[in-house]
């Protein structure tokens, strides 16, 4: 379709209609000193299409790439190797451009995707009933609050000081419009989980209890005890998966007793890219299917007895009236999650058990060889790819400078959690099929020279 753009005329005639003498009045809002009055300095009016590629490639230059180097970032978004053949599916024309299944007579291999996406995500986190995918894990962990207090009619969560600040920010901002009362504290440099901490906060008001699986700091905690209490105390557990990889080798929150479990999926056939766009993982119990957002994709016959998929369940705004929605959530992150669930089918059960035994035995050997470096100490007890280090000196000099010297080394707690200082020397460490014994030592000789 071709793009018109308007005319002055119509301009104008548009203006008249709604009172304004000019575009500027539209933004009479807006703070004066808020508003841009003149040029943007040093950048120019125009350049050629060829010029600005030159421009932004060098500008690109100056970045330290994932591929480029020892890579041990992680705290929420991992590296992981996907095969080619993922990207070349999803970039089949009939995948890539459809969007959302409204005309399901017209959409029968969006919706079998999704479906299948569905019944993957159910058995990987090990709950009844999964809905067919979520912008991203931080919104999906605030979707599952939000359902916690439409099912108990509480309206406050207690969240682990495990969980991903990201997670939690999310949730204090959209906390803000629902008044919900969110519980939660900065995690220790402490091998211990807060588990006891979080079954002494439980009460009658209490809806729900958010930990994180593994969690921040890469402990693992059995949460059968926590769901016990919540439980006794009629309140749901929440469980946060934000390594779905990690599901290949310890338990799913789901077989503990878990009510939701919700998480990011990027780790499976998605990649980094820059920080999105990723996909929300969400599950649940069956008896609280009603209240779970988003939407189902189920299968059924059509009037000839012919197998075929349809939304099963639509409880959100786009579908129903606003004041009897779950939620006014609008996506099914439809490209992302067809990666994903090809990704998934490529590995099967016994490939993503074998991804995940190479993490943990990568990450294993990780964590031994920077134990031994002068000035840190291994925190974890227990870990699936991701473990902390305490370091002798603030972890956030430590990755800037590791980063200088081509290693990008981890994740600084005081990056994470700005506001807890006590935790600044935490450097949390993430461990792929990505990373090459080599690495580790590149990694190990840096630190080294770095805390001498």
């Amino acid at each position: 379709m071709r793009y018109l753009p308007l005319t002055d005329t119509d301009r104008q005639d548009m203006l008249s209609v709604i009172g304004a003498s000019s575009i500027d009045d539209l933004f009479v809002d807006v703070p004066a000193e808020a508003r841009l009055s003149d040029k943007i300095a040093g950048l120019p009016d125009h350049a050629s299409e060829l010029a600005v590629e030159r421009h932004m490639a060098a500008l690109a230059r100056k970045n330290l790439s994932a591929g480029e180097a020892p890579f041990f970032l992680g705290a929420g978004a991992y590296r992981h190797h996907v095969p080619a053949s993922v990207d070349h599916l999803i970039q089949r024309g009939e995948f890539l451009t459809a969007y959302t299944p409204y005309q399901p007579e017209i959409a029968q291999g969006t919706l079998q995707v999704l479906f299948e996406f569905q019944t993957q995500v159910a058995r990987l986190l090990g709950c009844d009933v999964a809905n067919a995918s979520m912008y991203d894990g931080s919104t999906a962990c605030w979707e599952a609050i939000g359902m916690a207090r439409r099912i108990t009619r509480r309206g406050k969560a207690i969240l682990s000081s495990g969980l991903h600040p990201h997670y939690v920010s999310v949730a204090n901002t959209m906390a803000k419009f629902t008044g919900d009362a969110l519980v939660h504290q900065a995690p220790t440099l402490d091998a211990a989980t807060d588990t006891d901490a979080l079954i002494a906060g439980i009460d009658k008001d209490t809806s729900c209890v958010v930990v994180q699986y593994p969690d921040i700091l890469g402990r693992i905690a059995d949460l059968t005890p926590l769901a016990d209490a919540a439980h006794a105390a009629g309140a749901l557990l929440v469980a946060v998966v934000t390594e779905p990889v990690a599901l290949g080798a310890i338990r799913a929150p789901g077989h503990m007793d878990a009510d939701i479990v919700v998480g990011e999926g990027q780790s499976i056939g998605v990649g980094l890219q820059f920080g999105g766009p990723y996909l929300g993982l969400f599950a649940c119990k069956q008896k609280y299917v009603r209240q779970m957002p988003g939407r189902l994709c189920g299968e059924t016959v059509d009037a000839a007895g012919k197998r075929g998929f349809v939304l099963t369940l639509s409880t959100r705004e786009q579908h129903i009236r606003r004041e009897k929605a779950t939620s006014n959530i609008c996506t099914n992150s439809g490209l992302c999650a067809l990666a994903f669930s090809i990704h998934m089918t490529l590995l099967g059960e016994r490939g993503l058990r074998e991804l995940a035994a190479l993490n943990h035995g990568l990450a294993v050997q990780a964590a031994d060889r920077l134990a031994q470096v002068p000035g840190v100490t291994l925190l974890n007890d227990s870990f699936f790819n991701e473990f902390t280090l305490i370091l002798s000196k603030d972890a956030r000099e430590v990755v800037r400078n590791l980063a200088d010297k081509g290693v990008l080394g981890g994740v600084s707690l005081g990056r994470l959690f700005p506001d807890a200082p006590a935790i600044g020397n935490g450097l949390v460490v993430a461990v792929t099929e990505t990373v090459t014994v080599e690495d580790i030592e590149i990694f190990a000789k840096a630190l080294e020279e770095e805390l001498a």
